[in-house]
């Protein structure tokens, strides 16, 4: 079975030599405070693997191709620069990547033209935005836009989901679920992938009936464990690791994909395995 992780995050080579440097270069507080906390053990909380390592993951942990993910910038600039690298990453392997472009609303008709050019460069949605770390009002009148595009290009967009019963962290945003279940309901001509569960959205029978929301694994051994896979909705779920976040603690972001991936197959319902793996994330992002 061909796997693919839905939920990657990847960085220039400049940011993981000095992520608080880099960060501070462009305004991108927020990034640097989540990208470089280190937990009580002293462990960096992410790696900064450069492509080539990713690649190495990817080949350790079976995973055939891999959705390369933005970030929820603060600006447009690092916005528009991250989506080249992810340019640049899909045309030296266009058969192992799969990428979405990140943009910001505040950006005004230029993040609109971002989307278009995104989608003309070959990516395949949009995110991992988050509006809420994002100061944009879920009403700004660019994100509505970007969001009736993304339909109308067929491009999903994966946004990030705080669980409010999770633990409070640096850099820690409220999401409210009630938000996300709005948007969905708002644009049903737009696919929404929820992150991390969907902040437990998955769970809740009502909500996930909504037809164009579905939701990604990230992060899934912090936030729920093992014991999570057994109330994941039949044909919605994505797997996506969040790598290269440690998701295990004394693993490194390569050993603790590897676990994940392992963990997954061991729970996952074998009437959902191959939907879950690559099925789902195949035929949403038409891959």
């Amino acid at each position: 079975m061909a796997l693919i992780d839905a939920h990657v995050h990847l960085y220039p080579s400049e940011a993981g030599r000095d992520p608080v440097k880099w960060a501070a270069a462009r305004g991108e507080k927020h990034w640097a405070e989540l990208s470089t906390r280190r937990r009580k053990d002293d462990r960096p909380v992410q790696g900064f693997p450069s492509l080539s390592e990713l690649l190495r993951d990817m080949n350790a942990a079976g995973i055939r191709r891999a959705v390369l993910l933005g970030w929820y910038w603060e600006n447009h600039a690092t916005c528009v620069e991250h989506n080249k690298f992810y340019a640049s990453c899909l045309k030296a392997y266009p058969t192992r990547f799969a990428a979405f472009a990140t943009v910001h609303p505040a950006a005004g008709e230029a993040a609109l033209d971002e989307v278009r050019r995104a989608r003309n460069a070959g990516f395949s949605g949009l995110g991992e935005l988050s509006p809420h770390s994002q100061h944009v009002p879920l009403d700004d009148p660019i994100w509505r836009k970007i969001l009736t595009l993304a339909g109308e290009l067929k491009l999903p967009v994966n946004l990030h989901v705080t669980d409010p019963q999770s633990k409070p962290y640096p850099g820690r945003v409220d999401t409210p679920l009630s938000d996300f279940i709005g948007l969905a309901r708002e644009f049903p001509g737009t696919k929404f992938i929820l992150a991390h569960w969907g902040g437990g959205l998955a769970f809740d029978a009502e909500n996930r009936a909504l037809p164009n929301i579905y939701y990604d694994t990230a992060a899934s051994p912090l936030l729920y464990g093992a014991v999570v896979w057994a109330k994941a909705p039949p044909g919605r779920v994505l797997f996506g690791s969040d790598y290269p976040l440690r998701l295990y603690h004394a693993d490194d972001p390569g050993v603790g994909l590897a676990r994940f991936v392992a963990e997954a197959k061991a729970n996952v319902s074998p009437s959902e395995i191959e939907r879950v793996f690559s099925g789902t994330t195949a035929k949403l992002l038409g891959i």
